[in-house]
């Protein structure tokens, strides 16, 4: 089979290779899945290049945690009515602990546990399946990790991101109030046809005290944190007594430093959320969730490359645009990209 794979860590150009792997074969309480898009995420680029001393595990590795597809074939212990089925997959490739998978999604098949090949309903195409797994369970747990939203106020840091977009949606859809901030008018548009009730642009806008207008001096219940080191301080000012933030990215600063007083004379929550180690009732209920609601919610895919333009993929994912950025797998490599 056709997939893409790299022998060492480093940049895209210099180290993704396009090449022939042997099938693979569905292991017991696995499945084969013809893989028809293959989604990219920050965390995917970072593995490749080595980020923070990431070392290989593995003598080759085909990237790409998430992806979507087609069942083909089932291994022992997974019914036979699931061949043909349309499915969208996470964590195939591997996490930031532990060694994880070598083989992800950057090929024509792979072979997974069944439980990471999850129907894939209508509307959603291939291509928005494969963005389903890091970006949409990560903005789910985001948002619900700590109950309820229904009635609150949440502030969104980067609501034009893949996993702001989403959890603007989520919590929408969830019954709160949703505040975002963007960093250009483009972003802007983005987040307003998630659902955004107001939009603060952080370059130009006094974050705090548009939020202070726009909640009547009051501040939000909870904030969706993209950058911890960035806005930890601005967080904490807006934060009502008990409120919570749940970073899920720290990408300015790895070892930011915490103003204790300033988050424990408010009684403030800290959570962390990693995509790839959500508890398991809480995957199975953004799995839930992203099936009852996939008519309404918008994956955005903002950029399509062939198999063979791999590396331009992981550069448009490690520069800006909004977006995801999906891998077309199949003979000939797809149509040209776009976005």
């Amino acid at each position: 089979m056709r997939a893409a794979f790299y022998r060492r860590t480093g940049p895209a150009r210099e180290v993704l290779e396009i090449g022939t792997l042997p099938e693979p074969r569905p292991a017991t309480g696995e499945v084969l899945v013809r893989v028809h898009a293959s989604g990219i995420n920050p965390a995917d680029v970072k593995r490749r290049a080595g980020w923070g001393g990431l070392a290989m595990a593995d003598d080759l590795v085909v990237p790409h945690c998430d992806g979507a597809g087609v069942i083909e074939a089932v291994g022992d212990g997974v019914s036979a009515d699931r061949i043909g089925a349309r499915v969208w997959l996470f964590n195939a490739q591997g996490a930031y602990t532990g060694a994880g998978r070598a083989f992800g999604t950057a090929a024509e098949r792979i072979a997974i546990p069944e439980a990471q090949a999850v129907d894939l309903a209508e509307p959603f195409t291939f291509e928005q399946g494969a963005c389903l797994g890091v970006p949409a369970m990560t903005a789910h747990r985001c948002v619900f990790a700590d109950g309820p939203v229904a009635g609150q106020t949440l502030l969104v840091q980067g609501g034009a991101g893949a996993v702001g977009h989403l959890a603007v949606q989520m919590a929408r859809l969830g019954g709160a109030r949703v505040l975002t901030t963007v960093s250009h008018a483009e972003g802007a548009a983005h987040a307003a046809a998630a659902g955004a009730h107001a939009i603060i642009q952080r370059h130009t806008d006094d974050v705090i005290a548009r939020v202070r207008g726009l909640t009547e001096g009051r501040g939000v219940d909870r904030v969706i944190e993209v950058d911890l080191a960035a806005n930890m301080a601005t967080d904490a000012e807006l934060l009502v007594e008990n409120g919570t933030i749940a970073s899920y990215s720290c990408s300015s600063d790895p070892r930011p430093v915490l103003p204790y007083y300033a988050f424990a004379s408010k009684g403030l929550n800290l959570r962390f959320i990693q995509g790839f180690n959500i508890p398991p009732a809480a995957r199975c209920a953004a799995i839930a969730f992203i099936g009852q609601h996939a008519q309404h919610l918008q994956v955005a895919v903002g950029a399509r490359f062939p198999l063979e333009r791999i590396a331009d993929a992981h550069a448009r994912v490690e520069g800006s645009g909004l977006g995801n950025t999906v891998v077309r797998i199949g003979s000939g490599g797809g149509a040209p990209p776009s976005g």
